[in-house]
């Protein structure tokens, strides 16, 4: 896929409405009204999904209803942008109920991270459209650089990142150009073989996880790297490996350690620690837009082009 026909979907401005919807784990009123209050400062007009606040076990209603609210904001044209709520587990169960016929011709900005990987992987793949990797409104009083990055990848301001990694493992010096894809390693793994896997290739991948078993971690990185979605990248910026557990008997290798084992044999730049992902600081990216990326051994830059 050619940068060319990766499809923007319009910037926001003020004026415009959004809307919040909950696709996977449940959210109450409560958890929700600071952030709608934000996006209300911003100038945005908020609207809630019908079965925003709704219940059905972990979920915030049953698959149908997740579906419907997806939907309708999708195919209403007054909709900008759709913001997930939260991530959780229930994007999975939801994808193959959605119809994106008028989202073809009136793309619009899809927010999330975490289990919103699945509508990220799909769009892009499906449906050549850019969405954005970032904070969700549970999170956004947790940390204010990473709520006002949402703000400017929405508003289409450039996004320009300078990181120190904090892994104590060294980057893999280098530059790289390339469309920004990825997302959670959980959900590209459990992605892989569907209709909405990805396709990495001369591309800048980045991952992220929480709470995995180091030996899952592995066994994850194995199946990318078997089905050649590690060969031929431009560059792969790691992000948040957070709370990884371990067994009885130690893995004996960090997350990052696991990840560079699968990666060493490679000659792209190798940028870990970015903060992005299930960490305080979860600067939002535009994923299916070009960048560039710039690695050093403890620093590195990613700006938009």
């Amino acid at each position: 896929m050619k940068p060319s026909e990766i499809k923007l979907p319009p910037y926001l401005k003020r004026g415009d409405s959004v809307g919040i919807v909950a696709p996977a784990r449940k959210i109450s009123r409560e958890e929700i009204e600071p952030a709608a209050a934000m996006l209300r400062d911003w100038g945005l007009n908020v609207v809630f999904g019908q079965n925003l606040f709704g219940a059905c076990d972990q979920f915030s209603g049953t698959d149908e209803e997740r579906a419907a609210d997806f939907q309708e904001m999708i195919d209403n044209p007054q909709i900008r942008a759709v913001i997930c709520a939260r991530g959780g587990y229930g994007c999975l169960r939801v994808i193959d109920k959605l119809d994106f016929t008028r989202f073809l011709f009136q793309p619009k900005w899809i927010v999330g991270y975490s289990d919103v990987t699945v509508f990220h992987n799909h769009i892009h793949t499906q449906l050549n459209t850019a969405t954005i990797h970032a904070t969700m409104p549970i999170n956004f009083l947790k940390d204010a650089e990473s709520t006002d990055s949402l703000r400017r990848a929405l508003f289409g301001e450039a996004l320009r990142y300078t990181v120190t990694n904090q892994t104590m493992l060294p980057n893999r010096a280098g530059i790289a150009e390339g469309q920004l894809v990825g997302g959670n390693l959980s959900l590209l793994f459990a992605l892989q073989g569907s209709r909405s896997d990805i396709d990495t290739r001369g591309k800048i991948l980045f991952i992220e996880d929480l709470d995995e078993y180091l030996y899952h971690v592995d066994r994850m990185m194995l199946s990318l790297k078997r089905t050649w979605k590690l060969s031929d990248l431009k560059g792969l910026i790691v992000g948040g490996m957070s709370d990884m557990k371990d067994n009885t008997i130690p893995f004996g290798k960090r997350a990052e350690e696991i990840i560079w084992d699968a990666v060493k044999q490679y000659d792209y730049p190798v940028c870990f620690g970015f903060p992005a992902g299930h960490e305080t600081r979860n600067l939002a990216l535009r994923f299916g837009e070009l960048v560039r990326l710039g690695v050093g051994e403890e620093d590195s830059l990613l700006k938009s082009e």
